[in-house]
């Protein structure tokens, strides 16, 4: 009898234990799990793909002091260039869901999906749009060895030498890319596409026109404009609508004769791919939140860009919708993926 008391009472002591322990466990799991109450916990990183001194980098720096403020955490970033503006969405789309690695990136973040096929993650698929930053125009540019100096000029020399006529881009996909696509559909151009080595960084393809080893390049203009004053780069036009205030005297493309073109350089932030929905959410309105302060307002404004207003779900939609206006784009074009 007194052995089957203390087989009970030892059973009974283990069940207890056990309790605990999973009780334990699982508060240590939700302590350890994402919170959007709690977020951030610790250092951000913000990744940048095209390298120092780019439109990207320069933003993701004016807009990391502010959120480091609001979240009395560090907010860093870190450039990845390479592989064709690649590079930096691998390193965060392998990195955990957790909103502690977010991607700075252009159009060109929408635009991949569409014509690269064997990159290690999906652009699309393998991240989240948090939040749209700020919309600009580029700079359709010439290096003085291509010898002109209008876009009259350039659609003459292109249409002289069918399919001979050399344009470069920072990457397949990019918006540089895309954008001088669409630019040579609506001007009725065939030209060659120079695509930068897999090292490459804004830096090296703006040496590369400059060099003269391609004729025509569609920059982002705070890139350009050093050396658009310097004259060794040829400003042709601006990509948007609207003339820029960093570039008042020069036409728009349109202005120049390519009737109704706009294409705007836009940049974005993303998060990886299972990153909570509270966290996602709340990356979002302090991110706007900050974009809205006069400080980034004046220096957006400076840089010759302006504010896009977009709630998530309404970015996510327009992702989708800039990868498929790209995808039509690269079938007319015939372009091979």
């Amino acid at each position: 009898m007194r052995l089957r008391l203390r087989s009970t009472a030892s059973l009974l002591l283990l069940l207890v234990m056990c309790a605990g322990t999973h009780a334990d466990t699982m508060r240590n799991s939700t302590n350890m799990a994402p919170s959007a109450n709690d977020y951030p916990a610790k250092p951000v990183r913000i990744i940048e793909p095209f390298g120092a001194g780019g439109g990207p980098d320069l933003l993701a720096r004016a807009l990391a002091p502010k959120l480091s403020e609001l979240w009395r955490q560090p907010v860093t970033v870190e450039n990845i260039p390479g592989a064709g503006a690649t590079a930096g969405p691998a390193q965060v789309a392998k990195s955990p869901g957790d909103g502690y690695t977010l991607l700075i990136n252009t159009n060109a973040q929408a635009y991949s999906a569409a014509i690269l096929k064997d990159l290690p993650y999906d652009p699309l698929k393998d991240f989240i749009p948090v939040i749209p930053l700020t919309r600009q125009p580029y700079v359709l540019v010439a290096g003085k060895a291509a010898g002109v100096t209008t876009v009259a000029e350039l659609i003459a020399a292109a249409k002289a030498k069918p399919g001979e006529l050399k344009f470069g881009s920072t990457g397949i996909g990019t918006g540089t890319h895309i954008g001088i696509e669409k630019f040579n559909q609506a001007a009725g151009l065939k030209a060659l596409h120079v695509p930068p080595l897999p090292s490459d960084s804004n830096a090296d393809t703006i040496a590369n026109a400059i060099a003269g080893r391609f004729a025509y390049y569609l920059v982002p203009i705070s890139l350009a404009l050093p050396h658009i004053r310097d004259g060794t780069l040829v400003a042709l036009g601006v990509s948007t609508a609207r003339r820029s205030t960093l570039l008042p005297e020069v036409p728009t493309i349109a202005e120049a004769g390519v009737a109704g073109f706009d294409f705007p350089i836009w940049y974005g932030i993303w998060a990886p791919a299972g990153t909570p929905t509270g966290v996602v959410d709340k990356l979002s309105k302090d991110i706007a939140r900050v974009l809205a302060g006069p400080e980034l307002r004046d220096w957006i404004a400076k840089h010759g860009g302006e504010p896009i207003s977009m709630t998530q779900p309404e970015f996510v939609r327009f992702v989708q919708s800039e990868s498929d206006g790209a995808a039509r784009l690269i079938k007319a074009a015939g372009i091979k993926p």
